[in-house]
């Protein structure tokens, strides 16, 4: 089973003539709302692609939690672990230019208050694939890390967005996912270089997967380092693309497969997702997946 430890929002979206600068109000046709935040995005982008999904998070006392938890119930994801809290739920605002960048502002409200007891002990066991991201507290991160090195799962970190953890936190994962930024903000705090391979030397333990856009993915691991290729597509909007990315991996390292494979499927989904406009709703099924590799 995957087990998602991370953040639930409902997000905004704003499709812009160009990203505001500071000070700049730009106007826009609509307003699109729909499910999001880095955690629920990973537990959908892992259901869909066919992963057995739980999650661990919280929502507000408020209107917007039901919308929030909408395409995780519709994915199957197992929301036993999901609590309110006495909090707005967490708000995300993203401004999408035409050619599918993005700015993001995030009002984490319930988020805040995810703790690491909300994953028992007896979840974190060697068949399990825990998922962990930044937008819920750092401590809290860190405490689940450690619990679940100590039961023998596997774990899967997305340092995103970038902020500090321990470093025998970084050192304990399996597999490290960090964007370009992420990188760079990463070799600064460890004083190495900002490639994979650099971090992963640094580090010792993990793999590391450095994702580049439409660059590929940089891969450090135990089969070796290499870059993935991403496949050329026209963006619509990357909002998600990251999320789906690590969701996918996820799913298909607790099914058994390698990381080469594992990262060769989840490039394909994020290149998908990317043709698509919005966050959760963007993600693609298994069977959409499986008809864009076939297309080549």
């Amino acid at each position: 089973m995957v087990i998602v430890f991370g953040s639930i929002n409902l997000d905004l979206s704003f499709s812009l003539p160009k990203i505001p600068a500071a000070g700049e109000t730009v106007l826009g046709p609509a307003v699109r709302i729909a499910p999001g935040g880095k955690g629920a995005n990973q537990a959908v982008a892992a259901a869909r692609d066919g992963a057995s999904v739980a999650m661990a998070g919280a929502i507000g006392n408020d209107p917007l939690g039901a919308g929030a938890l909408a395409l995780l119930q519709q994915a199957g994801v197992d929301l036993a672990r999901v609590k309110q809290a006495e909090a707005s739920t967490g708000c995300a605002a993203i401004a999408v230019d035409p050619v599918g960048h993005n700015a993001i502002a995030v009002g984490s409200g319930a988020n805040l208050a995810v703790a690491a007891a909300q994953v028992e002990d007896a979840l974190l066991g060697p068949a399990a694939t825990l998922v962990l991201q930044m937008e819920v507290p750092g401590e809290e991160t860190a405490a689940l890390i450690a619990r679940a090195r100590a039961r023998a799962a596997r774990i899967i970190l997305n340092l995103a967005p970038a902020a500090a953890l321990p470093e025998a936190a970084l050192r304990a994962v399996d597999v490290l996912v960090v964007n370009e930024s992420e990188g760079a903000w990463l070799a600064g705090h460890l004083g190495c270089g900002a490639s994979a391979a650099a971090l992963r030397g640094r580090l010792g333990g993990p793999a590391v997967v450095l994702t580049r856009g439409e660059d590929g993915a940089e891969v450090a691991g135990k089969e070796g380092n290499w870059l993935e290729p991403a496949r050329q597509v026209v963006a619509v909007d990357t909002t998600a693309a990251g999320d789906c990315f690590v969701g996918v991996l996820a799913g298909q390292l607790d099914q058994g497969r390698t990381l080469a494979a594992a990262v060769r499927r989840a490039s394909a989904a994020a290149a998908l997702c990317c043709t698509r406009a919005g966050s959760q709703g963007s993600i693609p099924l298994r069977a959409e997946t499986d008809g864009f590799i076939e297309a080549g």
